[in-house]
């Protein structure tokens, strides 16, 4: 903390550029533990203060490391010892870095700048006078002293301190008065009612202020974690104006940061409104509120919330994971609980459901939750139609290319293990039995994880995949449901999507209106969690402004996702629209190339005419549908089928 204070220090400071007409000598030696001291042959002083100096050199030299400098211009000379508080590059190919010094304090040096700086022409002594002005507040050294030796007082007293709301409440008066604003509060997370909550606010009793997670400006900052300064004339979209009604109060600026707790999460904010004499905080406050906010931060290190009925629990420690189940339904309970029991087994696991069910998330979980976490995980997408590849990832010749030797320790997932050639499962088979890698010294040392959407015992029956092989990936087994059997997880799940969504996309957190959700839970997702996260991504792409989003609304230029307005399919009786093994971007291009066909057939054959109706330029259209013949390509269709896709393209290649 204190080191972070002393480089937020040498940061705000203005410092006079040292040019090398100026003929000031410089020497720098760094103390050493054990020896004489060294001197830094290639050293460049840049610039130079009251209380630091920056000088540059290729040397490499640790933050903390004690310095001895001598200077000497004309007649003056000066020794001043200091230590390095900040260190940087000024670009990514220069050699060089550039060490920030803060110099112990020494009467000398007062006067030893006043004679270098007689020296400099009247037009250089103009342009300092210039920069020091307007590239900050705190000009003077008294300004500057009086800020931080605030900070490092109410450093000391954080780790003093006996009354906490005392402390709390002394700090933000001192915040209000270093930021020449009106008034100030501090919000927590209440994970019981997943609103945030004032723990201490002047002006207002504290005890009024609550509200949603998700609300407001503090809402903004808390879910996304960017600081915000804003002024509400020229920026309302975001603010909220009901407590502005409710108190009789005018807000005309804001400046809101977030507070962390010790594992670096977003436990809430603090909040400071109305800059006086001013239509909105200044840069130089912005870094104040960020010291500041550091403060906040280490006042409620231990502070991590958690409960069963937060909203929010799953973006907390421990679940703020890339890595979760989102349910509440027995079967996902169910699921959860398979994970302790399967975690730590070396035995392999097979895990089948429809497509978009969440089998490889599962068999991630199931990776990162076991003894071997942090070891590699990898994936093998079996059904490639180059089976030889697939034989080579999986095991060599090359040692570079056998996944099962690049992730020693850890664990592969199989994915879509049905579509392994005959070859490939008898190779396979012989691995798992003897655990040794073919043409290796390599054991096997990998845990198997098996993924599949077709049915394996239905294939052992009919002799399309060796029984001995499935029954030795099946000794543990996962069944995973699919969504339209788990319609009170969609709520859940449409929350979660939201908020990860929009925080990729720096956007304030949305939802959805009630009549939009029951539509959502009415309908059958054929597609299931897959489909219901893309539906919700692209919710978010067509509605950036909206905070709450009461409608499904696609463009003309782009095909619909999904028809909301009934449960059942409509495109049911399309080619391929039901094959839930073809992935479901390529089913909606299949669906979107039927469409395209309709309405050049309603053009009479006029393309141009065609996109325009569709609200999409030709050359678009065009593109629709060489896309939609690559996917059709790339499918095993019988001669039939292959005839009639190629006479529908002749058909439109000679249209208008």
């Amino acid at each position: 903390m204190l080191a972070s204070f002393s480089e937020f220090k040498f940061y705000q400071s203005f410092r006079i550029p040292v040019e090398e007409a100026d003929d000031l000598r410089f020497l720098v030696q760094m103390s050493k533990d054990r020896g004489p001291e060294e001197y830094i042959d290639d050293a460049k002083l840049i610039d130079i203060s009251l209380t630091g100096l920056g000088f540059a050199t290729s040397e490499r030299i640790s933050v903390g490391q004690e310095i001895t400098i001598s200077l000497q211009y004309k007649k003056h000379h000066l020794d001043l010892t200091g230590k390095v508080v900040r260190a940087f590059s000024q670009s990514l190919d220069d050699q060089k870095i550039i060490y920030g010094i803060e110099i112990e304090e020494e009467k000398g040096i007062a006067k030893f700048l006043e004679h270098y700086i007689l020296g400099f022409s009247s037009e250089r002594l103009k342009n300092c006078l210039i920069d020091s002005a307007i590239k900050e507040r705190y000009t003077k050294a008294t300004d500057g002293f009086e800020i931080f030796s605030l900070l490092l007082s109410l450093f000391k007293d954080i780790t003093h301190f006996g009354d906490k709301e005392g402390f709390i409440e002394s700090m933000l008066d001192e915040v209000i008065r270093i930021l020449n604003a009106q008034r100030a509060s501090l919000f927590l997370i209440n994970p019981e009612t997943n609103e945030l909550e004032a723990v201490c606010a002047l002006g207002v009793r504290k005890e009024q202020l609550k509200f949603d997670y998700r609300i407001g400006i503090a809402g903004s900052v808390f879910t996304t974690g960017v600081a915000l300064n804003i002024d509400t004339v020229h920026d309302s979209t975001r603010f909220n104006e009901a407590f502005d009604k409710k108190f009789g109060f005018e807000t005309k600026s804001i400046i809101c940061h977030p507070i962390h707790n010790r594992e670096d999460k977003i436990i809430g904010v603090i909040e400071v409104l109305n800059k006086r004499n001013e239509d909105r905080f200044t840069i130089e406050d912005e870094k104040t509120m960020k010291v500041l906010s550091l403060i906040f931060s280490s006042v409620f290190y231990n502070f991590t919330p958690m409960s069963d009925k937060s909203l929010i629990r799953r973006f907390s420690n421990p679940f703020d994971r890339k890595n979760a189940l989102i349910g509440k339904v027995p079967h996902v309970a169910s699921l959860r609980s398979t994970i302790v029991k399967l975690k730590d087994i070396e035995a392999p696991v097979l895990i089948f459901g429809e497509r978009g069910v969440g089998k490889s998330l599962y068999a991630k979980i199931l990776h990162v939750e076991g003894q071997r976490g942090l070891k590699s995980f990898e994936v093998v997408h079996c059904a490639e139609k180059d089976q030889e590849m697939v034989g080579r990832m999986l095991f060599g010749p090359e040692e570079t290319e056998s996944k099962f030797i690049t992730c020693q320790g850890g664990t592969v997932q199989l994915h879509e293990v049905w579509a392994l050639s005959p070859k490939n499962q008898k190779t396979l088979l012989e691995v798992l039995k003897t655990r040794h890698i073919p043409n290796t010294k390599f054991s096997l040392d990998v845990r198997i994880v098996a993924t599949t959407t077709r049915d394996l015992g239905l294939l052992v029956a009919n002799g399309e995949f060796d029984r001995e092989l499935y029954e030795f990936i099946s000794k543990a087994t996962v069944f995973m449901e699919p969504l339209r059997r788990r319609g009170d997880d969609i709520e859940l799940l449409v929350d979660y999507f939201l908020k990860a969504e929009c925080k990729k996309e720096g956007l304030l957190l949305k939802s959805f209106a009630p009549k939009l959700m029951e539509k959502l839970k009415k309908y059958d997702w054929p597609g299931n969690i897959k489909e219901l996260r893309l539906c919700v991504e692209r919710a978010v792409l067509y509605n950036p402004k909206a905070h709450v989003i009461t409608d499904i609304e696609i463009e003309d230029s782009a095909s619909p996702l999904v028809d909301l307005s009934e449960k059942k399919r409509m495109f049911g009786d399309l080619p391929f629209v039901g094959d839930h093994n073809i992935a479901l971007k390529d089913r909606l291009s299949l669906v979107e190339r039927e469409m395209i066909h309709a309405e050049i057939r309603r053009c009479n054959g006029n393309k141009s005419k065609a996109a325009k109706a569709m609200g999409i330029s030709r050359e678009a259209l065009r593109k629709k549908l060489l896309m939609s013949t690559d996917i059709l390509k790339s499918l095993n269709l019988t001669e039939e089928e292959r005839l009639k896709f190629m006479k529908e393209d002749d058909e439109f290649a000679n249209a208008a």
